[in-house]
C-alpha cells in the first residue's frame, strides 16, 4: 500500500483491534461504546506521536538498562493516561495496563507487518514520505 491514507487508516484499524482485544483478554480494561473506542484510538495515537518519543528521550538511560523494555512500561503510562481522559474508557490499574499495552503492541507489531508489508512499516515509521524523482541526474 502506497497511499499515506490509507496507511495511517488500516493503522488505525489495527490499534481498535488491539484496544477490543485487550479489553476482551485483560481484567480491568473497559470501554462503552464504539465513539468511545474512535476516541481512544485517535488520542492514543496522538500520544504515540506526540509524546511516546519525548518521554523516550527523557527516559533513555532507564530503556537501555532495562533492554527495552522500559518502552513497554512507556506504552502502559500513555494507555493508563488515555484511560483518566476518556469517559467510557477505563482503565482499573496500571497492572492492567501493562497488560493492555502488551496486547496492543503486539497486535500492532503482527498486523501491521502483515497488512502493511515489513518493509512499508518500517518505512513509514522512521521516515516521513518524500516524493520521489523522476529527473536522471549523474553526478560526476
Amino acid at each position: 500500500m502506497n497511499n499515506g491514507f490509507v496507511n495511517l487508516l488500516v493503522r488505525w484499524m489495527v490499534l481498535a483491534l488491539g484496544v477490543v482485544l485487550s479489553t476482551k483478554l485483560v481484567h480491568g480494561i473497559h470501554y462503552d461504546t464504539n465513539t468511545t473506542l474512535a476516541v481512544v484510538v485517535v488520542l492514543l495515537s496522538l500520544f504515540n506521536t506526540v509524546l511516546k518519543p519525548l518521554l523516550m528521550l527523557f527516559t533513555l538511560p532507564f530503556i537501555i538498562l532495562s533492554l527495552g523494555i522500559g518502552i513497554w512500561f512507556i506504552n502502559a503510562l500513555l494507555f493508563y493516561f488515555t484511560g483518566k481522559l476518556v469517559s467510557g474508557f477505563s482503565v482499573d490499574s496500571f497492572w492492567s495496563a501493562l497488560w493492555g499495552a502488551l496486547i496492543v503492541s503486539l497486535t500492532n507489531m503482527i498486523l501491521t507487518r502483515m497488512l502493511i508489508g515489513p518493509a512499508a512499516a518500517a518505512k513509514s515509521a522512521t521516515q516521513p514520505r518524500r516524493p520521489e524523482k523522476k529527473d536522471e541526474v549523474i553526478d560526476v
